[in-house]
């Protein structure tokens, strides 16, 4: 069975502030050039909080341009502060043309609210949006929702479900939440947790979508094709995911745009989102995470 990479998408911008649209022409081509089986557009990475709504239309109509077909592309969309809100939204990101809409679990209740709640307005959310496949995603904004194994099945079950992006950073719930669905053939879940590749890809995940494939998409669609028949080489590439895991979290997306741009893409350092300050310490780091990633690239012939 194929693994598929799928990236969370960052978003370029100027550095009066305003989204590159040619930036992210780029961006888009350097992922469909990598290899990727899909695009995650309008998602945390994309710094979708300091979006307006009309910006987060812009950039998923983008996408769709550039990929022309060649991958499917999913979306956040369930904004809003009523369920009917949400709809309405997810109902306009859909329109465009994506694949799946995705839900983000932690913008359907408060942290403070009940499983039940919860779980009552995915179900009414699911009723107003009708026949739009839709997808989740435990995002850790506002707060993370993680959802249970038996949360997963009862959504799953309906059959409007395909994606799911899992970010729960336990491999036994993982492995717990493949195994209650591993009949719905229509259905995948994606690891978010760079820490956990191999582990979910053995396990049945239909792929992976973690934010280091805003650094090297090209690595992580190979670990995806390569995980099993090239195991010793695979041991290395999650050795390397796994002692980079602080320097590509730190003062993130500006160290992945960094990154970019210090491999050759076209794209600013500007973001929207306010993140751990980019000191000098900070880029040393990433500047000795790109030679030693150049290494390990040349190493498995990329």
């Amino acid at each position: 069975m194929e693994k598929k990479f799928v990236p969370v998408m960052l978003t370029p911008f100027k550095e009066n502030g305003e989204i590159d649209f040619d930036g992210l022409t780029r961006l888009t081509e350097l992922y469909l050039q990598a290899g990727v089986k899909g695009l995650f557009a309008n998602c945390q990475s994309s710094e979708m909080y300091e979006l307006s709504e009309e910006e987060k239309l812009l950039i998923v109509k983008h996408v769709m341009k550039i990929s022309a077909g060649e991958v499917p592309v999913v979306a956040v969309g369930n904004f809003g502060k009523t369920m009917a809100e949400q709809a309405d939204f997810m109902g306009k990101i859909y329109d465009i043309g994506v694949n799946a809409v995705i839900i983000v679990t932690s913008l359907i209740a408060e942290e403070n609210e009940s499983d039940a709640i919860f779980e009552e307005r995915v179900l009414e959310l699911f009723e107003l949006t009708g026949k739009i496949p839709v997808g989740f995603y435990e995002c850790p904004k506002p707060y993370k929702r993680v959802l249970t194994a038996d949360q997963l099945l009862k959504f799953v079950a309906t059959g409007k479900v395909i994606y799911h992006k899992d970010t729960c950073l336990d491999i036994a719930q993982v492995r717990e939440k493949l195994n209650v669905t591993a009949k719905y053939e229509n259905f995948g879940l994606y690891d978010a947790y760079a820490v956990n590749s191999i582990a979910s890809l053995r396990a049945g995940a239909a792929g992976l979508s973690c934010i280091q494939g805003n650094f090297f998409p090209e690595l992580m669609v190979w670990l995806c094709d390569h995980y099993d028949d090239r195991q010793e080489e695979a041991k290395e590439v999650q050795l390397f995911l796994d002692e980079h895991m602080g320097v590509a979290h730190h003062a993130y997306p500006i160290v992945a745009k960094y990154f970019l741009q210090k491999s050759g893409l076209n794209i600013s350092k500007v973001t929207r989102t306010k993140t751990d300050v980019f000191s000098s310490e900070v880029k040393d780091n990433v500047n000795q995470f790109l030679d030693q990633y150049n290494q390990l690239k040349n190493n498995l012939g990329i």
